[in-house]
């Protein structure tokens, strides 16, 4: 088998067979060619007027190439993953709080080393959500325990499904492997930017979780943690609204949001750190004027797809503005898990087919914004407090403070759309952001849409939407872990993934859950406890 790295191909030699591309860059014909896999696949979009599908392909010919260089060489071999069983069951089982990526990957890691974990989610399953996110989105009314926030899959299952991470952790292909193989989309193995979409997120999300139970492990939905039992500075047992359960370990998973669990390990003397994070708010334009903008003459070419972006810039203060979790032809979604709080999202389905975009536009805050009296969960604070803010300038029912970006950047108030519709549902009130963010974001915000706008001709348009406002980018906490163990100030607890201050997004948050749940599995088999 050969590897044949980034091969360009132009958007129509990319819809051809790969047996073709192979065949061209070995000096081959395409009858050559027995097999042809695709490894990698990206977009070149930096020539406006040029551009290229890049790709790497795994190609088997039946004869010897005509053709060598550095781009080709043998095809590394990969070796399937396979979770060792642990030879030591403790008497009572692992726990696992929270059910979104890195509490799902952690139960499954746990289920397949034979231990039968026992999984604690407060929201509802996948299924169940789905209706009850839809009804929220209709109606405004909230359910505290089941949202865009809360309940299986987490919050990332009602987003892109985005899966780009910047770890090189080899637990990574797996990643990517189990959720292919439960139903998302295959592509995902290869795309540069890979995402699975809120639709088909769902079914993998369900299918894990089966097979966490077909391996003998126990998934208790509306179900809150809400205190642990420890011995000797050690975990013995968890309490729960629904009673006790005694456990060998604990692989704490809550996500970024479960601010009563931050309460209640703040009061138990778990050690924690303040943790920067970012607010900002979601920002519209048409998916047709980004797909001009990016790919010029090459704009709705099916090779292409929905283009996208990513930027960044350094305001004058000093803090860094940048755009977060880009949804092509996507929505922008109410977020929101406590009553009187305003919270937005993006989210994009599998096949981005919304006549807008939209993403975050962040600001950048730290952790000396807040007095060092306020606390470890100052942030924390800070992030209700002008979440409470949008829900006031949205005037109730979950509707969400708007403004046209032409308005924003002039600041003077909008009293209603223009050429872009706002996707927000349960609807928006139009206004100003100012009053629901902080000055210092307010202004820097201006400023990185001034220099956005050098980079991407028209991002600046004037009827583009702001919708107020995001500030769940990240945890404000990190519940600190020793770097051998992976475990707690309270021996016994594992703190895992983005709510626990470890990861960023779907794949590095399962990623870590894996880690954690190796970590105490290992323990089990060393000691007979975690």
């Amino acid at each position: 088998m050969i590897r044949i790295q980034n091969i360009k191909l132009t958007p129509d030699e990319a819809l051809r067979p790969l047996a073709d591309a192979a065949a061209r860059a070995l000096g081959l014909k395409s009858a050559d060619i027995i097999s042809a896999r695709l490894v990698k696949r990206s977009v070149d979009a930096r020539d406006k007027g040029e551009v290229r599908v890049l790709v790497t392909l795994d190609a088997d010919a039946s004869k010897r190439p005509t053709r060598t260089g550095p781009a080709i060489i043998p095809a590394p071999k990969t070796e399937k993953w396979i979770e060792k069983e642990n030879t030591i069951r403790p008497v009572h089982p692992p726990l696992v709080v929270g059910l979104g990526p890195c509490g799902l990957f952690a139960a499954l890691t746990l289920a397949k080393r034979g231990l039968k974990p026992v999984v604690l989610e407060r929201g509802r399953a996948i299924e169940e959500r789905a209706r009850d996110v839809e009804a929220f989105f209709e109606t405004g009314r909230l359910d505290p325990c089941s949202n865009a926030l809360f309940g299986e899959g987490g919050a990332g299952a009602f987003s892109d499904g985005k899966l780009t991470t910047g770890t090189k952790d080899t637990r990574l292909r797996y990643v990517l492997e189990t959720l292919a193989a439960f139903g998302a989309p295959e592509e995902i193995l290869y795309q540069a930017k890979p995402h699975v979409g809120t639709d088909r997120l769902a079914k993998a999300v369900a299918g894990i979780r089966r097979e966490i139970i077909r391996l003998g492990g126990d998934v208790r939905f509306e179900t809150t943690l809400t205190g642990f039992i420890s011995e000797n500075g050690r975990v013995r047992a968890a309490l729960t609204d629904r009673g006790e359960t005694e456990t060998c370990g604990i692989i704490l998973a809550p996500g970024h949001s479960a601010r009563d669990t931050f309460e209640m390990l703040n009061l138990r003397g778990a050690l924690m750190e303040r943790k920067p994070f970012s607010i900002g708010a979601r920002l519209e334009h048409s998916q047709a004027w980004l797909n001009a903008a990016q790919y010029g003459r090459f704009a709705g070419h099916p090779a292409l797809g929905q283009a996208d972006y990513k930027l960044n810039t350094k305001a004058p203060d000093g803090r860094g503005v940048y755009t977060f979790c880009m949804c092509p032809g996507g929505y922008v979604i109410a977020a929101s898990g406590e009553q009187g709080c305003v919270v937005t999202n993006g989210m994009s389905k599998y096949a981005r087919d919304g006549l807008n975009c939209n993403s975050a536009v962040l600001a950048d805050v730290r952790t000396e914004d807040f007095p060092e009296s306020a606390g470890v969960l100052a942030g924390m604070y800070f992030q209700r407090y002008w979440e409470q803010q949008a829900f006031k300038a949205g005037g109730g029912g979950h509707k969400a403070p708007a403004q046209l970006l032409g308005d924003f950047m002039q600041g003077v108030k909008s009293s209603a759309c223009g050429d872009i519709s706002p996707t927000y549902r349960p609807g928006v009130t139009w206004g100003s952001l100012s009053a629901c963010l902080p000055e210092f974001a307010y202004r820097d915000i201006r400023y990185a849409i001034g220099e956005f706008a050098k980079r991407i001709k028209g991002f600046d348009a004037k009827d583009a939407v702001l919708t107020g406002i995001e500030t769940r980018s990240s945890s404000p906490v990190r519940i600190l872990r020793s770097a051998d163990t992976l475990q707690s100030s309270i021996a016994g607890i594992y703190p895992a993934g983005e709510g626990a201050g470890y990861a960023g997004g779907i794949s590095s948050a399962a990623v870590d859950g894996i880690r954690c749940a190796q970590a105490l599995a290992d323990a089990v088999n060393a000691g007979g406890q975690a």
